[in-house]
């Protein structure tokens, strides 16, 4: 079964996600901020990570820095506000598979994912 890590701060927003993609027959793991997910890969290693580009603590960014740095080849999708316009221009610098802007449409949000999942595969 393929695994997604969910990293958002909005416990609406994790608990969306992780009901459209366990719907959807995925293994999900949740995490409310950088710290959390970064001890979570320690022992985990997802299919793809959903990360959320402004948390309190770390952001989006740093976050992705440090999965980058242990899991290079890792495919991760941003979620974030317009007004975060420079923090998606560095993740873009940093190697992110995809963003998605919020508000997102979910369906368009699981049916990405889940294409990109099957293109690995092949």
């Amino acid at each position: 079964m393929k695994q997604i890590l969910i990293i958002d701060d909005q416990p609406g927003i994790r608990l969306l996600l992780e009901e459209i993609f366990r719907q959807a027959g995925l293994g999900t793991t949740l995490a409310s901020n950088g710290k959390e997910a970064l001890d979570k890969l320690e022992y985990l290693q997802p299919d793809c990570i959903l990360l959320d580009m402004k948390m309190p603590g770390m952001n989006g960014v740093e976050v992705l820095r440090e999965i980058r740095k242990r899991t290079p080849n890792a495919l991760v999708m941003m979620m974030t506000a317009y007004s975060e316009i420079e923090l998606t221009e560095e993740a873009g610098r940093l190697g992110i598979d995809n963003h998605f802007t919020k508000p997102f449409d979910i369906f368009e949000v699981r049916d990405t994912v889940l294409k990109r999942l099957q293109t690995q595969d092949a």
